[in-house]
């Protein structure tokens, strides 16, 4: 069974800074693309960022030029730098990672447990 373990959250002021970090446990083979979502109290799921194994990136509109995703592909693990945040920004983040674990012969999508970002002053 593969986990994803997050740090980083917590509460700033507007305009302020966080870093997520989310590392995949052992018991993975092989991680592919990694990014985060976000789910704000009332609100669905929404997309926020991936980044493949090669660097591409991409962004969801609201969060662009503001956060910024990273993966250190040694350590198994993708970062989420957030960087002028706003109210708007406060949300529970999750992580989540396509991969092929021992056992399977198929790529699967796995998520963390989610960390809450609060913005306010």
């Amino acid at each position: 069974q593969v986990q994803l373990v997050e740090s980083g959250g917590g509460l700033v002021q507007p305009g302020g800074s966080l870093r997520l970090s989310c590392a995949a446990s052992s018991g993975v083979i092989v991680v592919n693309t990694m990014g985060w979502y976000r789910q704000a109290p009332g609100k669905q799921r929404e997309f926020v960022a991936f980044i493949t194994t090669g660097g591409n990136t991409n962004y969801a509109d609201p969060v662009k030029g503001r956060l910024t995703i990273s993966r250190d592909n040694a350590k198994r693990t993708v970062y989420l730098q957030m960087n002028s945040l706003k109210s708007e920004d406060t949300a529970v983040y999750y992580c989540y990672a396509r991969a092929v674990t021992y056992g399977s012969s198929s790529e699967g999508t796995y998520w963390g447990q989610g960390t809450q970002v609060t913005v306010s002053s």
